[in-house]
């Protein structure tokens, strides 16, 4: 009899295949004493240790495809880099020294020490960094106890298999789509974790938070996923199984229809021309954007530039960077989001003060670069010198009050001055936007529009502050509703603020890329979407089947149903 279980999907897709039941139960650390003379011995284990778990890492880097993003060497070279910080690196070595004990009791006190401070915060960026500091050490222990041959053998068993674990680290995630794993399902995790990310960009069908999945799925019994919908179903029927292979023969032919759009214009059924831009990071991204053909850069994060060094980025580094970017654009558009640092975005080099009891409501983003104008300034010269050289606009994040945006206007202005004194041309007409995903700031919409020359909707904030809720806490994620009217109130009030101002109104959250939402927002108003660029084909479809006319009416209802099961009839409609 088939068992059905639900999880949550991150990763689309439909995958059939037998049960491989990880089980990576970490070994028992028990503290051990030792005399001054073992020193070096518990010393020369743990450098032996580290230095093998460096070349696993490597090794993993190694088998990534040369075709593969960029963004999962870059989540393999993050493991690689907290390796060799001084934190895992040398700590070690002096806590054995200092408190005479074996190099695995070291490992643990450094690693519990580190956890602690990652666990006072309270933000779904900070938690998965608190994944990778226990995946590096647990790597280390690992090696420590010699328990990594067993993992070598067990992943040579992986192909076709449908994995079932509690966690899995990224370098778990790469090493299934180099041994041809089906799928995986995960006890932990949610949409925000490196896991689920790398699922997607990996093209991996995947579900995690499915709690105690190892206790209900048995090894070696037949188990379908839908990565939609996070279903899974244990011991299905020739039935269901003939109709899941269905599943994924549509879903191969969709792949290849989206495919054909990549030279086609965005545009509705009844005509209206809609933008479809890309949300950027790092360089490397660009490659992805080419390969769509979006129409530019809707959401450039700057944040990467922060990342993993121990000193701030200067005015010549921001600018060449920029210039790099604007290079490859050739021409296109490129809005420059100024650095969103603090709340899920520590860095070492800037301070945000004591620690925050809540950080996502701390000293982050705009507020940030208004109380450290230092921060600020060197930025917003080096986009400047840049917009002098390509179509950049410049936005900025977290706003909250007029009273802000006035202020970094103020900076900008001023900014703009002491250019023209040392003769160092920039666009003069220069269009600044603002980064609406604060509820105050959505309420406000309309004041924001009168100082600015476009407004941006950042989803992920804007949902989780306005239902006040953690997306990837297990116990409250099922709260987390793009649809709920009073987030659809405020994102439409945001679309009218823009209207009535004449000025373009962009989404660059998640939901602007998530295509069962694209006739909601088009029914809203919504004209330009920023997203993800393996995104814009699917977004691309959804468009050319709409008729913006005719959906007005029943995106229109949402904004006043509380009713879930009514959400969801409407939703399907104005989809079908």
């Amino acid at each position: 009899m088939a068992l059905m279980l639900t999880g949550m999907g991150v990763s689309r897709g439909v995958s059939i295949g037998p049960v491989f039941v990880l089980h990576r139960n970490q070994p028992e650390i028990i503290e051990k004493s030792i005399e001054k003379k073992q020193i070096s011995t518990e010393v020369k284990r743990f450098k032996t240790a580290h230095t093998l778990a460096r070349k696993q890492l490597l090794k993993v880097k190694g088998a990534i495809p040369e075709d593969s993003p960029d963004d999962i060497s870059a989540f393999i070279e993050t493991h690689l880099l907290m390796l060799d910080d001084s934190m895992l690196a040398t700590t070690p070595v002096e806590l054995i020294k200092q408190n005479l004990c074996n190099a695995e009791w070291a490992v643990k006190l450094q690693r519990d020490a580190i956890v602690k401070v990652f666990e006072s915060m309270d933000d779904p960026y900070i938690a998965t960094r608190r994944d990778d500091v226990n995946h590096v050490f647990n790597r280390v222990t690992q090696a420590l106890v010699n328990d990594n041959k067993e993992r070598d053998e067990e992943v040579q068993n992986w192909k076709d298999q449908i994995i079932v674990a509690d966690d899995l680290t990224p370098a778990d995630t790469v090493l299934m789509q180099h041994n041809g794993v089906a799928g995986f399902v995960t006890e932990m995790g949610g949409p925000l974790s490196h896991t689920a990310i790398l699922a997607r960009s990996l093209n991996i069908p995947a579900i995690v938070g499915l709690t105690e999945a190892r206790r209900f799925l048995k090894a070696g019994e037949t188990l379908v996923i839908d990565g939609e919908n996070g279903m899974v179903m244990a011991d299905p029927d020739s039935n269901a199984i003939d109709h899941f292979h269905k599943r994924q023969r549509d879903i191969k032919r969709k792949a290849r229809e989206l495919i054909k759009l990549t030279d086609t214009k965005p545009r509705a059924k009844s005509g209206e021309k809609i933008s479809l831009l890309a949300n950027i990071e790092i360089e490397d991204d660009l490659k992805a954007l080419r390969r769509v053909n979006a129409a530019g850069v809707g959401l450039y994060r700057t944040e990467f530039l922060y990342m993993r060094r121990d000193d701030i980025p200067d005015e010549e580094e921001h600018f060449k960077t920029y210039m790099r970017v604007v290079r490859a654009l050739r021409g296109s558009p490129l809005t420059i989001r100024t650095v969103d640092l603090g709340a899920d975005k520590e860095v070492d080099t800037v301070s945000t003060g004591p620690l925050a009891h809540n950080p996502a409501m701390g000293l982050r983003g705009i507020r940030l670069c208004l109380n450290d104008p230092s921060l600020f300034v060197p930025q917003l010269r080096a986009i400047l010198r840049a917009s002098a050289k390509g179509p950049i606009k410049i936005m900025f994040p977290m706003l909250t009050t007029v009273t802000e945006l006035q202020q970094a206007i103020q900076l900008l202005e001023n900014t703009k001055d002491n250019l023209r004194r040392e003769k160092i041309k920039f666009d003069e007409k220069i269009h600044v936007g603002g980064m609406i995903e604060v509820p105050a700031a959505a309420i406000s919409a309309s004041h924001f529009a009168e100082h600015l020359n476009f407004l941006s909707i950042g989803t992920n904030d804007l949902i989780q502050y306005t239902l006040a809720i953690d997306r990837i806490d297990d116990q409250v994620n099922y709260l987390y509703d793009p649809v709920n009217p009073a987030v659809l109130t405020l994102i439409k009030m945001v679309i009218d603020a823009g209207i009535k101002q004449k000025i373009p109104v962009t989404m660059c959250g998640e939901m602007a890329g998530n295509s069962e939402y694209t006739r909601l927002l088009l029914g809203l108003g919504l004209r330009e979407f920023s997203m993800p660029p393996n995104s814009i084909l699917e977004i691309k479809s959804a468009l050319r089947g709409t008729n913006i006319g005719s959906i007005r009416r029943r995106a229109l209802a949402l904004l006043h149903c509380s009713d879930k099961e009514k959400q969801a009839n409407l939703l399907r409609k104005l989809n079908e």
